[in-house]
């Protein structure tokens, strides 16, 4: 090998040590230097009288998924018909081996908990909870899990103490979700969190880089929904795009132009997940809002 290409291949190899090598996980604060590449899905929610009548299966919404060209698939864990039991592997991998076969991934899990309840008890089990389905959400190779902050009253305490409990739970599930690879990540639901700053400052106060955002467009509903939005955008590991905003508590239909115009200053990367909650074919309106999102971010 001559001089000119053993010095070659020496600077290829010095380059990351030189350059700094990058984190594997990459905080959402920093942009990446790759251009925005969105993944599409669709949550389980969508169907949700038809999943818990039984008219359509976790199979279907994949078939279903699969034709309209999506990515992936969000798979509540409260349509697995033993919930909150964890399902047996054979249910896991058989809807695993159904992904591939359609060319999906399952991108996302989700289960229902409570922080905001001063019950320590009732909380430690709601955490018991997260921690089985983290390990479900692991078998499935979902990268992300959600979790809600929860909600009700909490009469004798003060919202500053049932932060100070809820971010202790957050880290503890954070923890676990380290040990299982699958990321655990809050939706604020207009539950208890309400406000943009709000759910920034329990982000930042649990302070994980397991524990994430599941931005929900439609639970934004104090002033300018597309301000709060914005600044949510940042943080956001992974998004859920409804039919409908609140301007000031009031529902309008969504701007898809404007949330469009959101995700690509932010340059995310991620998932996007179609959410339905409105009376109507549920298909047909996700594939509506599909298509109107698609059109509007392929003109930016």
């Amino acid at each position: 090998m001559d001089k000119k290409r053993r010095d070659l291949l020496r600077s290829l190899a010095l380059a990351p040590i030189l350059l700094g090598s990058p984190s594997l996980f990459a905080s959402p604060l920093i942009k990446t230097l790759a251009p925005s590449r969105l993944q599409y899905s669709i949550n389980a929610f969508t169907f949700n009288s038809l999943l818990r009548s039984g008219e359509m299966t976790f199979f279907d919404m994949m078939e279903f998924a699969s034709m309209l060209g999506l990515n992936a698939v969000d798979l509540t864990g409260y349509y697995f018909s033993d919930y909150p039991k964890i399902p047996d592997d054979k249910t896991l991998f058989q809807l695993k081996k159904k992904a591939l076969q359609l060319g999906l991934n399952i991108s996302w899990t989700g289960v229902r908990n409570n922080f905001v309840n001063h019950d320590k008890t009732s909380r430690e089990s709601d955490i018991e909870l997260i921690k089985n389905w983290l390990q479900v959400s692991s078998k499935l190779g979902a990268s992300i899990m959600r979790i809600f902050a929860g909600n009700g009253k909490h009469e004798g305490y003060s919202r500053d103490e049932v932060k100070k409990w809820m971010v202790s739970d957050f880290q503890e599930c954070a923890k676990y979700a380290e040990e299982t690879g699958v990321i655990v990540a809050m939706q604020h639901h207009n539950d208890f969190l309400y406000e943009a700053d709000e759910v920034i400052d329990i982000l930042k106060r649990v302070d994980s880089e397991w524990f994430g955002l599941i931005l929900d467009i439609g639970s934004l509903r104090i002033g300018d929904p597309y301000k709060e939005i914005q600044k949510l955008a940042p943080y956001a590991n992974y998004w859920f795009i409804k039919e409908l905003v609140y301007v000031n508590g009031i529902a309008e239909p969504v701007n898809m132009k404007k949330i469009a115009r959101i995700l690509k200053d932010a340059n995310y990367t991620g998932y996007i997940s179609f959410e339905s909650l409105t009376d109507g074919d549920p298909k047909q309106i996700v594939t509506s809002m599909f298509n109107d999102f698609r059109t509007e971010y392929e003109k930016l």
